[in-house]
């Protein structure tokens, strides 16, 4: 098979159309994404993103596992730490604009690996189960706050010229008080 040829095959369609989605959903949002547009990018018709998927929505959740699999593939390799910063901003990125769009990302994706990993880490550590939940879940938001809103908060905040090593070992260190029992 050529490299410009059409995806063919369940599978190679399936990569394609989830690829293509992504870097339109994180770039658009998938409101302003239709299914014509990840049929185009992808190279394959659009009927056939609808018998794969079904619905956008379905098709958004498939988007968020596929992105939070990549993620933990690449944590588990110990892949360079600028691949793994690539797909948690793009996942980062297509999480926060379905869930501006209105898509019920929390039922849709059904598969959270990174942070399972992260309870599994840090749920031993605290007597109570839903204090450990709670701490994981804050460190997860004061995490993607920071990603979503960075420039915001360092104009808002008069941190605009401090270097981004202190932030971002200011936040890292943030989360890891959260996340230790009192």
């Amino acid at each position: 098979m050529t490299t410009n040829a059409p995806p063919a095959g369940r599978e190679e369609v399936v990569a394609a159309v989830l690829d293509a989605a992504a870097e339109l959903f994180a770039d658009r949002g998938p409101s302003a994404t239709s299914i014509r547009d990840i049929a185009t990018r992808s190279r394959v018709n659009h009927g056939l993103v609808y018998r794969h998927f079904g619905t956008k929505e379905r098709l958004v959740g498939a988007v968020l596992d596929h992105l939070g699999a990549t993620l933990r593939v690449l944590v588990a390799a110990d892949a360079p730490a600028e691949d793994i910063e690539r797909a948690t901003d793009r996942h980062t990125r297509v999480m926060a604009r379905a869930l501006l769009d209105g898509y019920p990302v929390g039922r849709l994706q059904t598969q959270f690996p990174n942070v399972a990993l992260l309870l599994d880490r840090v749920l031993p550590e605290f007597a109570d189960e839903q204090a450990g939940r709670l701490a994981v879940a804050n460190a997860v938001a004061l995490q993607l706050g920071w990603r979503l809103f960075e420039p915001f908060l360092r104009s808002a905040t008069g941190l605009a010229e401090v270097p981004d090593a202190a932030v971002h070992t200011s936040a890292a260190a943030a989360a890891a008080r959260i996340l230790t029992p009192d």
